[in-house]
């Protein structure tokens, strides 16, 4: 197994960058709608959060006129596999099978789901 750098990013941090990966770019005011609209957030919160994760090299700006426009300096798929692969270290000590039994056994799974799973893993094991 290849290893990642591991990106970990609190539900804010999550939010704002999903807000990111979905626009390209924003303004803070445009991150702090869009992250808004179910909690109450100053908007300050919101410009802390973004220089914060700037530290980070999470996000990068670039300045229009006097506004900062922000984009994110990290891929969706990274960020997505490295708080996956963290997962799977950390609460199943590596065993991918003991968390799919997890994800199973705790979760309600569709037919349609169970199908899905079942075409990956012919799929995977066709690759090997």
């Amino acid at each position: 197994m290849r290893k990642s750098k591991i990106h970990r990013l609190g539900d804010l941090q999550l939010r704002i960058m999903k807000v990111l990966w979905a626009s390209g770019e924003a303004t803070v005011a445009d991150v702090h709608k869009a992250v808004t609209a179910d909690s109450d957030l100053a908007y300050t919160t919101v410009a802390t959060m973004l220089r914060k994760m700037e530290a980070r090299h999470l996000v990068q700006h670039r300045m229009d006129a006097r506004t900062f426009v922000y984009r994110a300096a990290v891929a969706e798929e990274a960020v997505s596999r490295g708080m996956a692969d963290h997962l799977l270290e950390r609460l199943f000590e590596g065993s991918l099978a003991d968390m799919v039994r997890h994800l199973l056994s705790n979760r309600e799974v569709s037919r349609e789901e169970l199908s899905k799973l079942e075409k990956l893993i012919v799929e995977r094991k066709k690759g090997l």
